[in-house]
């Protein structure tokens, strides 16, 4: 029926214990404005449905090869031979991206769901049949729902709908949030978040238009704006090593939460690491993404007790 909100979502999860205070369920939706080169939730980024590839789940075409012929834009044909992760040699199919219109008819014909659809519309009641089977969990955790992505505050509409929904059902809301969104968002947003998770990627203006896409000073104002409203703060830093993870910029880190302190409950620190390199593979993109050493525990420890010496609660998450 026209006129129905829905939000494109790619995956709800219960059982979330990294996401805010207690157990809760995390509805992530898809699309975000930002680029960056570490994101290890690639899938998250396009606003649209796109199709996906596993292939530790794939028969390969001998086997199987349902997806070849009902592909109608021939994006799909076969490939050459490799091995599997047994070690068996197989032929995968090979997908052309740049003839996909992610139409899905390959993901309905495979039949091990190696070819799948990343990317799902769904109503404000679907989502909260699917969030309230968990309310038992809330109330003896203190938990509730966190509103994820991608970057949820740009399908606008759908989030704030879905706050107050849980708002109503007297769930604790949570948003995970860029903070790269317009100032009006974020004050519609204000009465209806109990807590704010947000990102600080990195403090210099011009390397992260360089590294990410964009500058950071809408970003930097919209935390300094949920702060003076009252709003609550989980700050959340992911230390990339060669961007943000000396010294020096954790003092420009230091400087700028000593002043909104106040609305800051905890510092998250994220160490880099290389859970994403598998979820590009299976979006068959050909880009290039960073791959680098993790931070050790020692210097993980060094940027934690740096800004404890703000008097700023550091977790390293």
């Amino acid at each position: 029926m026209e006129g129905i909100l829905k939000g494109k979502t790619y995956d709800i999860q219960g059982f979330s214990v990294h996401d805010g205070p207690g157990i809760r369920t995390t509805v992530f939706l898809k699309g975000c404005p930002l680029r960056c080169p570490w994101c290890h939730s690639p899938e998250s980024r396009e606003f649209r449905t796109e199709l996906n590839w596993m292939s530790m789940r794939c028969l390969g075409v001998k086997d199987c090869g349902m997806c070849l012929p009902v592909c109608s834009r021939g994006a799909i044909t076969e490939g050459s031979i490799t091995q599997n992760p047994a070690g068996e040699e197989i032929v995968y199919p090979s997908v052309d991206k740049s003839k996909c219109d992610d139409c899905g008819a390959c993901a309905k014909a495979c039949k091990a769901d190696a070819l799948y659809m990343c990317g799902t519309d769904q109503t404000i009641d679907e989502v909260m049949h699917r969030v309230l089977r968990d309310r038992p969990f809330f109330d003896e955790s203190g938990g509730g729902v966190t509103i994820s992505g991608g970057e949820c505050l740009w399908q606008p509409e759908f989030t704030i709908e879905l706050l107050k929904r849980c708002k109503g059902n007297g769930l604790h809301t949570a948003v995970d949030t860029t903070g790269y969104v317009k100032r009006e968002i974020i004050e519609k947003v204000l009465p209806h978040a109990d807590l704010f998770l947000y990102d600080l990627k990195c403090m210099d203006s011009s390397l992260h238009r360089q590294v990410i896409g964009v500058p950071n000073e809408l970003i930097l104002e919209n935390a300094g704006r949920i702060a003076r409203a009252g709003g609550r703060l989980w700050i959340r830093i992911p230390v990339i090593p060669l961007l943000n993870d000396s010294e020096e910029h954790f003092e420009k880190y230091a400087a700028f939460l000593s002043g909104i302190s106040d609305s800051v409950d905890i510092v998250q620190l994220l160490p880099y690491h290389r859970m994403g390199v598998s979820k590009h593979d299976r979006l068959l993109r050909r880009e290039k993404i960073f791959v680098a050493e993790p931070p050790s525990d020692a210097s993980m420890e060094a940027r934690k007790s740096q800004l404890e010496a703000s008097r700023l609660r550091v977790r390293i998450h």
